[in-house]
């Protein structure tokens, strides 16, 4: 018995040819339906500008300078967008306030099909870096998980996340506290933050903490690096995923590199573009990558930050490629594929994509 399809409003049809009101409410609903892998995403810049504004308030905490007249966040550049990012990170002060970030994010999440989510999670944020803080911390974010999973069918696990511009020996407590938590929940290893600063050789010895913990890695490389920057993940850190990783299309003998080696990239189209990377989603290579051989996954990133969700997301991309629920499918299979997961929850994950 072969597997149930997916419902497709545009089966049949040119890809090419717009769409009707009707056919279109049909397959954005559709989509957002469809269950979706998500691989790429910073839990605190993931929270909700209302939930933030919201904790502000009862912790008497003025941030009013990070929201713009609509109520959203507000920013000029990616520099200014990691301040705005770290300012809203101020309200977020306890486990608690971690507990309602999470049930508050994984429900966001869910409201758009997704099954399963990878959120980068950085002890310095939770508890400063010391391992003992950082167990209180992800004790409440497992709790808040594991509420959200019984009340919306997600399932969430953490990736630790070093914040590049924080630098190496702060890097060092990050990966400590990945080492001493590895397992069923915490299943990764990365970094963030601004790649301008330093090379990824220098957190070598970060990565080779969390690789002897046998934690998965990633990095951050190839946004606003360029090709070098992901040539030195690829030599220096030996990572199997890459965060972005899309500036690679400016160097084809490196897009050959990364598709030979089956290197993952976590690309996040609508975030790419809100910092300008490029002018629009019609511009942005990830259509050149994948025809390229390059195993490409779609994720948000910052989805209130860059006004996006996982929806919006693959609507984009039907708009611009006419892409549909085929290769949103597809899609959605390479990210199961390439999650940080045990073999058991990647079956789980699978069948549920094959049966929804």
């Amino acid at each position: 018995m072969s597997d149930p399809k997916p419902f497709d409003p545009l089966a049949g049809r040119d890809p090419a040819a717009p769409l009707d009101e009707e056919t279109q409410y049909l397959f954005e609903d559709a989509v957002r339906r469809m269950p979706k892998c998500e691989l790429h995403l910073h839990h605190e810049g993931a929270a909700p500008p209302d939930f933030i504004r919201q904790l502000a308030s009862e912790k008497s905490i003025n941030l009013s300078g990070i929201f713009d007249r609509d109520g959203g966040y507000a920013y000029a550049d990616f520099p200014d967008f990691l301040r705005v990012y770290e300012a809203a990170t101020q309200v977020l002060k306890t486990p608690e306030d971690y507990h309602r970030l999470t049930l508050a994010v994984l429900e966001q999440s869910a409201e758009h099909g997704v099954i399963y989510c990878e959120s980068f999670l950085s002890p310095d944020f939770c508890g400063g870096g010391d391992v003992s803080a950082w167990r209180e911390y992800l004790a409440a974010i497992e709790d808040a998980a594991g509420i959200a999973e019984r009340a919306h069918g997600i399932t969430l696990r953490g990736i630790v996340t070093a914040v590049r511009h924080f630098g190496p020996e702060t890097a060092k407590r990050s990966a400590l506290c990945a080492a001493e938590t590895a397992g069923e929940f915490i299943t990764g290893f990365g970094m963030g933050g601004d790649e301008t600063m330093g090379h990824q050789g220098d957190f070598a010895y970060a990565f080779d903490m969390a690789r002897e913990a046998h934690l998965k890695l990633t990095t951050h490389a190839g946004e606003f690096g360029g090709p070098e920057s992901i040539r030195e993940a690829i030599r220096d850190l030996r990572v199997v995923r890459i965060g972005h990783g899309v500036r690679a299309i400016e160097d084809m003998a490196l897009v050959e590199e990364i598709a030979a080696r089956g290197i993952v990239l976590e690309v996040c189209p609508g975030s790419n573009v809100a910092l300008g990377l490029y002018p629009d989603i019609a511009a942005h290579p990830i259509k050149r990558l994948q025809e390229a051989g390059v195993n490409v996954t779609v994720s948000t990133d910052d989805p209130p930050f860059f006004h996006t969700d996982m929806t919006d997301e693959f609507v984009q991309l039907h708009k611009s490629f006419g892409w549909g629920i085929p290769e949103f499918c597809a899609l959605g299979h390479s990210a199961i594929a390439a999650a940080f997961c045990s073999e058991p929850l990647r079956a789980r994950l699978k069948k549920q994509m094959e049966t929804n």
